[in-house]
């Protein structure tokens, strides 16, 4: 049987011919003649003998009868692939079908060996992570990041002559990272460009794309799709990355993002990326400053629609949110309730194939990123593809992505508004009440927070096609901040034993004006830190709880996929919850970079009662421990209150401002986060 570990090779240099060498241990695959492409095939003998002079360990494909792959063969290698477009979801569900229905390890490999120089490479790469997430036989596997295979996607294309440079005259050994360029896209005349550090983050950028590895909106074996409440996810996932975008403005003297809610206004950010694809031989198109959406006529694509078929999507959407139903196919009633109501709007708004009604309700979230990345050529009269809005890895880096989600978020919380208010009932934990909360960085001062710059070395070389082999380091600089530790001091006034889930969440105190903020405001600022059990004894218990210890996020080094760092024993349970774990907001990002005279902020804490928020599973290894964005690897979303509560409603009456909305069991306190403006180098 073929030793599962060997498909992973398959990711490393996605544009060089299958039969080249990968891996640290220098590995050939031994590929039947047949399988070789037009071009290799009558200079076999050639070209492997010539591969295999140094080669350590071969890999035998077996050859077998391979699938119809008309389908997975339609979209061009050289083409530019995003899963915003519809065309290119069917073709990439119809190679992720394939892949995940082959009998064994090894026909898969075969079947993927044949595929890999015949289909798109980073159509090849997501249909191939997603099955091997998915597959029983292969989900303990580790996926390579993307940006090891990808580089293209996070990096500036200057820097890619000096890492050619580096690995070509200086051997393995002696090499040297190269620098990345701090802040490469716009100078400081642009007021955007201050948030170049969220925008542009590796790791960010890593999770967007991961999360829609974990959760695809098309295949056509449903149970890849239907996570349990996906749609909410959806939802919950954006609109905390917008919670945490406008406090990065706060941080920046910028006022909160606004919402693109005119399609026939211009988009007043413009955006130069300053990146080439290696895929397609192209740089990534810009948009100009003021540019309009157009009516999309891109045959290639078989896109054929107009921007009023997106006013009318919207408006079909705001009727139901109103009328509090949609109508499904087959024309009955699902009602929007407190429940399920907004897992079904996330469903039929991002959409994905659980959408009650697509016929109807279209698929606005996801042709809004389509037609603001082809803005710039709506009919394809210049043949220029898609900017980089347009792909799940790279589209964080445009300003337009948060003015489109800040739209997006309007739309759910038109349905989130509508919905009655948490009582005290709800709120309270009778009998426990929070008596002091404190944060502190290690030997720093109680209540302030520190963030500044990080250095930090990834090792880009799978992805450096036709070149030297050996590691080649990328220095990029990253926003981080000096680990905290919160001191929650507990009372529990019954005589057993209780438990409680502790909520976490930091808001900015004021708004651009310098004004406090009404709760109705403040609560869609409210970023979530953490979310945890903890036992409660009768009596005073004062809980201690590490930042890194976060829900939210997960370690350096899994974002950056230091494969040997930190990994589980093989073939223990928690390696098959390794990889989902790729999954999670980037630790290093966990708090807003603040201002330098320190950014004040709420910092809410609150235990809830955990026998109402329990879900009775078993939740085996550690892939829990990002689960406030990303759920749990096959396992219920572990908590039973929606997700951002208590903050996903509008405050009850009376409840004005956040300290009027406290019950017991809650406490605030105020912290402020300063930025010190000094570059520090990881160490390894």
């Amino acid at each position: 049987m073929a030793d599962t570990q060997n498909l992973l090779l398959l990711f490393e240099h996605p544009t060089e011919p299958v039969f080249m060498d990968k891996g640290k241990k220098v590995t050939v695959f031994d590929v039947p003649d047949s399988y070789l492409t037009d071009r290799y095939r009558p200079i076999s003998n050639e070209v492997q003998s010539r591969v295999g002079e140094k080669v350590e360990q071969r890999v035998p494909v077996r050859e077998i009868s391979i699938p119809d792959l008309r389908i997975p063969m339609s979209l061009g290698r050289e083409e530019q692939f995003s899963l915003f477009i519809p065309k290119h979801r069917r073709i990439a569900g119809r190679l992720i079908d394939i892949f995940v229905n082959m009998r064994s390890v090894d026909d898969l490999q075969s079947v993927a060996v044949y595929a890999r120089d015949r289909v798109n490479p980073v159509m090849f790469n997501y249909a191939l992570s997603v099955a091997l997430l998915h597959r029983p036989d292969t989900q303990g596997l580790d996926l390579p990041s993307f940006a090891q295979s990808f580089p293209d996607r996070f990096v500036d294309s200057q820097v890619f002559r000096e890492l050619r440079e580096e690995s070509f005259v200086v051997q393995p050994g002696s090499r040297m990272p190269i620098v990345i360029p701090r802040d490469y896209t716009a100078s400081d005349l642009e007021p955007e460009h201050r948030l170049w550090y969220f925008r542009e983050d590796l790791g960010v950028n890593l999770h967007h794309w991961h999360w829609h590895l974990v959760y695809p909106f098309e295949a056509s074996d449903r149970s890849i799709v239907a996570k349990d409440r996906r749609g909410e996810l959806f939802y919950y996932m954006h609109e905390q990355i917008m919670a945490r975008y406008n406090m990065e403005r706060f941080s920046n003297s910028l006022a909160r993002t606004q919402p693109f809610n005119n399609l026939r206004e211009p988009i007043a950010e413009g955006y130069f990326p300053k990146m080439d694809s290696l895929v397609s031989s192209r740089a990534w198109p810009p948009r100009f400053d003021n540019t309009r959406l157009g009516d999309l006529n891109r045959e290639q694509d078989q896109i054929n629609l107009e921007v009023a078929d997106l006013e009318r999507w919207r408006d079909r959407i705001y009727e139901a949110i109103h009328q509090g139903f949609v109508m499904d196919e087959r024309g009955q009633r699902v009602e929007l309730d407190e429940t399920r109501g907004i897992d079904i709007l996330g469903n039929i708004l991002e959409s994905s194939i659980l959408s009650p009604n697509r016929t109807l309700y279209g698929d606005l979230h996801n042709f809004g990123h389509v037609f603001i990345s082809y803005s710039h050529d709506t009919n394809n009269k210049h043949l220029e593809s898609f900017g980089v809005i347009g792909d799940s890895s790279t589209a964080m880096r445009d300003p337009a992505f948060y003015r489109w989600h800040a739209y997006i978020d309007r739309i759910f919380q038109e349905h989130k508004t509508r919905l009655p208010a948490y009582t005290d009932t709800q709120l309270n934990y009778s009998g426990i009440s929070i008596t002091g909360v404190q944060v502190a960085s290690n030997g720093g001062q109680p209540n302030v927070l520190t963030t500044f710059w990080q250095q930090s070395d990834m090792d880009l070389s799978r992805g450096f096609d036709f070149t030297p082999r050996g590691n080649v380091f990328a220095r990029f600089t990253h926003l981080t901040h000096t680990p905290f530790t919160y001191t929650i001091n507990v009372n529990n006034d019954g005589g057993a034993q209780r438990f409680g889930y502790v909520r976490i969440f930091m808001a900015p105190k004021n708004d651009e004006r310098g004004q406090p903020m009404l709760l109705r405001e403040q609560r869609l600022m409210m970023v979530e830190l953490d979310k945890f059990v903890v036992s409660l004894n009768p009596g005073p218990n004062t809980i201690r709880r590490r930042s890194t210890e976060s829900s939210v996020t997960i370690p350096f080094e899994r974002t950056f996929r230091n494969l040997d760092a930190n990994r589980p024993a093989a073939g223990s349970p928690e390696e098959l919850e390794f990889n989902f774990c790729g999954c999670g907001w980037p630790n290093h990002m966990l708090i807003a970079k603040g201002l330098p005279e320190g950014l004040r902020c709420d910092l809410f804490v609150m235990v809830s009662n955990y026998e109402n928020d329990r879900i009775d599973q078993q939740l085996v290894g550690r892939c829990s421990d990002a689960a406030s964005y990303c759920g749990v690897r096959d396992r219920l979303y572990p908590d039973r209150q929606s997700m951002g509560y208590p903050f996903d409603r509008l405050p009850r009456a009376g409840a004005d401002r956040l300290v009027n909305f406290l019950t017991p069991n809650m406490s605030i306190v105020d912290v402020s986060i300063r930025h010190e403006n000094r570059v520090v180098t990881r160490q390894a």
